[in-house]
């Protein structure tokens, strides 16, 4: 499977950029530096001062993540677009590339430009685009003959938008039939209407009818049976629309896509069972989360997590931990910690206190819990109130990786002590 392109010297001019305020957590000793001449200092988190609180990556683990899950998708047959939006990082991106990218996975209009600005030349839009403005952009981008473009449509309508915005682009786009399911998110809910949607596109001239895709993660909650049968029986249906639409496809390889994070065993299985002969079938997985994993969410649901339904690749690891110092202690315990939820996520599952940082070193913490997060600050539960003073730093696991990145332009990638920065990950939200 031909891997995405890039823009290897955009993505290398991100090291020119200047450090200063805008950076959050970058010490002031780096100001005035490009990024290239901080990295080749090897700055410490702690030993430069870095102003907390800051999160950090881990670079040994999203190097592990990438390379485990590269080397799954190769042994299944799958290729891989993975959603760009978990980290909107152009360093990242490359990474994903050169490991093998299929594409990039793109949500909204914005995401994609970003990936545009940095020459990504093949992009699975997993939504219907019927913006003008959105589409206008995307006419222009398509004077590239180098780039793919590939969306979706859940509506004849949508088809009908997209045709009207399309209407000067120098080629047509590939659509594929989103499927939904019942009360989730977009998507046909229905075979009727799936062959409505398709034949409006094939009526299109502008429009090419490419395949099927689908989110399954609506149907299922947790890693237990009952979701996981939801989860296969939305894939059943995602199988049965492609069959049902076969013979209609205008394109010689019909995508079929679906995968998030937590179910990507379930749908390798189901895009890669057998299909009908005649019936040329490119499966795409769309994982982002995975090249970071966490430490709430995707630890507990993912098949390659803490409860593995999969044992033919390694557990993916934790790459994010976020650090915050120690303000307060108000009351018996009881601590406050200088993070919340400006820097951290907390839609999904509060961040977990994991090692103290005290004069004595580093070490596991026990027995706290945090309760609530402000603007600002983290409420932390302790059982012993000899645990921590003020002054001394947390770091916490986090859940939810595309929520952590949209907090931080600038991300300090360390080496293996976990505080030695190797890098400086510029993000674009």
């Amino acid at each position: 499977m031909e891997r995405a392109g890039i823009d290897r010297g955009a993505v290398a001019r991100l090291a020119e950029e200047t450090l200063d305020w805008r950076f959050k957590s970058v010490p002031g000793g780096l100001f005035g530096l490009t990024v290239r001449e901080a990295v080749a200092r090897r700055p410490g988190l702690f030993r430069d001062g870095f102003v907390g609180p800051v999160v950090a990556l881990d670079n040994e683990a999203v190097e592990h993540n990438l390379e485990t899950m590269a080397s799954w998708c190769a042994e299944r047959g799958l290729a891989l677009a993975p959603h760009g939006k978990t980290s909107m990082a152009p360093s990242l991106f490359a990474r994903q590339i050169d490991h093998g990218a299929w594409g990039l996975t793109a949500a909204a209009v914005g995401q994609a430009r970003v990936y545009r600005a940095f020459g990504v030349s093949r992009v699975l839009f997993a939504n219907a685009l019927v913006d003008p403005g959105g589409l206008a952009w995307l006419v222009g981008e398509l004077a590239d003959p180098g780039f793919e473009f590939v969306s979706w449509v859940d509506s004849v309508r949508a088809v009908e938008l997209m045709t009207e915005g399309l209407r000067d682009a120098p080629r047509a786009v590939d659509v594929l039939v989103e499927v939904g399911i019942a009360g989730g998110r977009t998507g046909v809910r229905d075979q009727s209407t799936a062959r409505a949607v398709a034949a409006a596109i094939e009526r299109s001239p502008v429009l090419r009818l490419a395949g099927v895709g689908g989110y399954e993660g609506p149907a299922g909650s947790d890693g237990g049976d009952e979701s996981l049968a939801a989860v296969d029986a939305f894939l059943r249906r995602v199988r049965e629309t492609v069959v049902m639409l076969r013979g209609r496809f205008e394109t010689e390889r019909v995508i079929v896509t679906a995968g998030g994070s937590a179910f990507f065993d379930r749908v390798a299985d189901a895009l890669t069972a057998p299909w009908p002969a005649g019936l040329t079938v490119l499966p795409v997985l769309r994982s982002g989360a995975y090249i970071t994993h966490d430490d709430g969410f995707y630890r507990d649901i993912s098949p390659l997590g803490a409860h593995p339904r999969l044992t033919e690749a390694p557990p993916l690891r934790s790459a994010l931990r976020a650090w915050a110092q120690v303000t307060s202690r108000p009351e018996p315990g009881l601590a406050l910690l200088a993070v919340g939820k400006r820097d951290v996520p907390y839609d999904l599952d509060l961040p977990e206190p994991q090692v103290l940082r005290n004069a004595a070193g580093t070490h596991a913490l026990n027995g706290a819990r945090v309760t609530a997060l402000n603007d600002q600050h983290a409420f932390l539960a302790l059982e012993d109130d000899s645990t921590v003073e003020v002054g001394d730093w947390v770091g916490l696991g986090l859940s939810h990786p595309c929520t952590v990145f949209d907090k931080w332009q600038l991300v300090p990638l360390t080496g293996t002590d976990g505080e030695t920065v190797v890098d400086l990950v510029r993000t674009f939200f």
